[in-house]
C-alpha cells in the first residue's frame, strides 16, 4: 500500500511538471526542444498518409455498400467478432423480382420472356458484384484498417511517449537554468567579504551555506538532465524508425491498390459480357443507334471481313431468315391481302440487321400481316410507305 501510494504521488507530480511545462511553452514562457527537419517530415508524411487512408477507405466502403446501415451493421458484426450475415446484392434481388413478375404476368408472353431473360442477367450481375466486394474487401480494404488499427496506433502510443520525453527534457532544463541563476547570486552575495564592525558575521556563515546549497542543486539538476536527454534520445531514435517505416507502408498500398483496379477490372469486364449476351438475346447489338432507319450497307471495299463480322447487325435468330424460295421475293412488290392485316405496338426499339427489316421504336403502332411460308416468329410490317420484316416477341397485336 505504501509502494502504491508514493508510485501514485511520484506519477502526480511528474503530471503537474509535464503541465505547467506544457502551459508555459503555450504561452511562450519557456524553451521548446525543437525536433530536426527531417523528423519533422517524417512526421508530416505520417499525417498525411494516415488521414488519406482514412478517407479512402472510408469512401471505399461507400462504393462497395451505398447502404449506410449495411455498414453500420457491418461495422458492429465486425467489432463483435461475429461473421457478417450473407447479403442478398440488388441486382439479385432484382432479378428475383423480374423472375416473380414474369411466372405472375405469364412466362409464355413476350414481356415475360424477356423478364426471365433479363432476370437471368441480372443474377448474374449481382453474383459478379458479390464477388468484386469480397476480393475487393480482402484484398484492399483490410490492409487499409490493417495499418489504420495496428500500425498507426503504435506509432501514435510511440509519438504520445516521445512528446512527454521531450516535456521531461525541457523541465529539466528550466530546473537547471534556475539553480544555475540562483547559485550565482549565492556566489556573488557569498564573495562579498564582510566588515565585522558593521556586519553580524551569521549573515556571511548563512549565505555561504546557500551557496553550498545551490551548488548540490545544480549538481542533481545537470544529473536528472542526462537522465532525461538518454531517454529522450532513445524514445526519438523509436519514434523516427517507425516513421520511416511509412514508406514500407506506401509499398504495401500500392500493391494493394493494384490488386484492387486488378479485381474492378475483372468485375466490370464480367457486367459488360452479361449485358453483352443479354443484348444479343433481345436483338440488341452496341455500337449502334438503336431507332434510326434503317442503315446502308457498309462498302465491301473498305471494310475488311473481319471488321464486317465484328460490327455487322445480327438478327435475333436464325429462323429469321427467308427461305431460298422467298429471298429472290423483293417486298416492295409484295401487297398485303385483302384481310389478316393488324395492327400492333411495338414493346422495345429494335435495329434492322439488314435492308429486307424494318427498324422500329418502342411504342409506335405498324401494321402487320403474313405471307404463306414465312417463319411464324416473324411478320411482314408496314410503316408509311416503309416495309420490311419484323420479330413478332418485339410486337403487341391489337386487333
Amino acid at each position: 500500500m505504501d509502494f502504491n501510494m508514493k508510485k501514485l504521488a511520484s506519477d502526480a507530480g511528474i503530471f503537474f511538471t509535464r503541465a505547467v511545462q506544457f502551459t508555459e511553452e503555450k504561452f511562450g514562457q519557456a524553451e521548446k526542444t525543437e525536433l530536426d527537419a527531417h523528423f519533422e517530415n517524417l512526421l508530416a508524411r505520417a499525417d498525411s498518409t494516415k488521414n488519406w487512408t482514412e478517407k479512402i477507405l472510408r469512401q471505399t466502403e461507400v462504393l462497395l455498400q451505398p447502404n449506410p446501415s449495411a455498414r453500420v451493421e457491418e461495422f458492429l458484426y465486425e467489432k463483435l467478432d461475429r461473421k457478417v450475415p450473407s447479403r442478398v446484392t440488388n441486382g439479385e434481388l432484382l432479378a428475383q423480382y423480374m423472375a416473380e413478375a414474369a411466372s405472375e404476368l405469364g412466362p409464355t408472353t413476350p414481356y415475360g420472356k424477356t423478364l426471365i431473360k433479363v432476370a437471368e442477367a441480372e443474377k448474374r450481375l449481382g453474383a459478379a458484384e458479390r464477388d468484386f466486394i469480397h476480393t475487393a474487401s480482402i484484398n484492399f480494404l483490410t490492409p487499409l484498417r490493417n495499418f489504420l488499427e495496428g500500425d498507426w496506433k503504435t506509432i501514435s502510443k510511440e509519438r504520445r511517449l516521445l512528446q512527454n520525453r521531450r516535456l521531461d527534457l525541457d523541465a529539466c532544463k528550466a530546473r537547471l537554468k534556475k539553480a544555475k541563476a540562483a547559485e550565482a547570486k549565492a556566489t556573488c552575495e557569498g564573495d562579498t567579504v564582510p566588515d565585522f564592525q558593521e556586519t553580524r558575521p551569521r549573515n556571511y556563515i548563512l549565505s555561504a551555506s546557500a551557496s553550498a546549497l545551490w551548488n548540490d542543486e545544480v549538481d542533481k539538476a545537470e544529473q536528472e538532465l542526462r537522465v532525461a536527454q538518454t531517454e529522450f534520445d532513445r524514445q526519438a531514435e523509436v519514434t523516427r524508425l517507425l516513421l520511416e517505416g511509412i514508406s514500407s507502408t506506401h509499398v504495401n498500398h500500392l500493391r494493394c491498390l493494384h490488386e484492387f483496379v486488378e479485381s474492378q477490372t475483372t468485375y466490370y469486364a464480367q457486367c459488360y459480357r452479361h449485358m453483352l449476351d443479354l443484348q444479343k438475346q433481345l436483338g440488341r447489338f452496341p455500337g449502334t443507334f438503336v431507332g434510326t432507319t434503317e442503315p446502308a450497307s457498309p462498302p465491301l471495299s473498305s471494310t475488311s471481313p473481319t471488321t464486317t463480322a465484328a460490327t455487322m447487325p445480327v438478327g435475333p435468330s436464325g429462323a429469321g431468315l427467308a427461305p431460298p424460295g422467298e429471298a429472290a421475293l423483293r417486298l416492295e412488290e409484295v401487297a398485303p391481302p385483302a384481310s389478316g392485316t393488324r395492327k400492333a405496338r411495338v414493346l422495345y426499339d429494335y435495329e434492322a440487321a439488314d435492308s429486307s427489316e424494318l427498324a422500329l421504336l418502342a411504342d409506335e403502332l405498324i401494321t402487320v400481316y403474313s405471307l404463306p411460308g414465312m417463319d411464324p416468329d416473324w411478320l411482314i410490317g408496314e410503316r408509311g410507305n416503309k416495309k420490311g420484316k419484323v420479330p413478332v416477341t418485339y410486337l403487341e397485336l391489337l386487333s
